[in-house]
């Protein structure tokens, strides 16, 4: 059993999306599943993008306020005392479009994802993100043993990439 205290997690912040998001599956030493606290204030988000994992599903449980995922199909409001899943593969943005502070965890499982794939980027003005080389609509985070520079794309056949900086 382990036991920590968030308060003592220190914050790992995202200026442009985020200021206080805790890790805690490292500090609790979990090995299939992540877990992270979110404090969000108006306007900020979970992610810079609209985002899949196509390898581990995940779980918002909405404490406090209430946040809009956009999703392919939708947008769909969690409020307080709610949650919702998503499936490996199905892409999401969470952001607290409310005048309220949002509290929030998310869980994924497995702990460790290693293709996640990008649709849009809304803190770069909504910029769509598809393949320059083959059109494919998502490009995936490169994994840790690759060297690359932006966006891969998914498919075999295609070595296109896409710079997003």
């Amino acid at each position: 059993m382990k036991n920590v205290s968030i308060e003592d997690v220190e914050p790992t912040p995202d200026p442009d999306v985020h200021t206080d998001r805790r890790a805690l599956a490292g500090p609790l030493n979990t090995s299939d599943v992540a877990i992270t606290r979110y404090v969000l204030e108006p306007g900020e988000r979970f992610s810079g993008s609209v985002h899949a994992h196509m390898d581990q599903e995940e779980v918002f449980l909405v404490l406090e306020g209430a946040v809009v995922f956009e999703t392919r199909d939708g947008d769909i409001r969690v409020g307080e005392d709610e949650a919702i899943r998503f499936a490996p593969g199905e892409f999401q943005s969470g952001e607290n479009d409310g005048d309220e502070t949002v509290v929030a965890f998310a869980l994924g499982a497995p702990r460790d994802s290693e293709d996640v794939r990008i649709d849009r980027i809304p803190v770069l003005e909504n910029r769509s993100v598809a393949c320059p080389d083959c059109g494919h609509d998502n490009m995936r985070i490169p994994r840790g043993d690759e060297s690359e520079s932006g966006l891969v794309c998914p498919r075999t056949e295609c070595e296109g990439t896409l710079d997003v900086g």
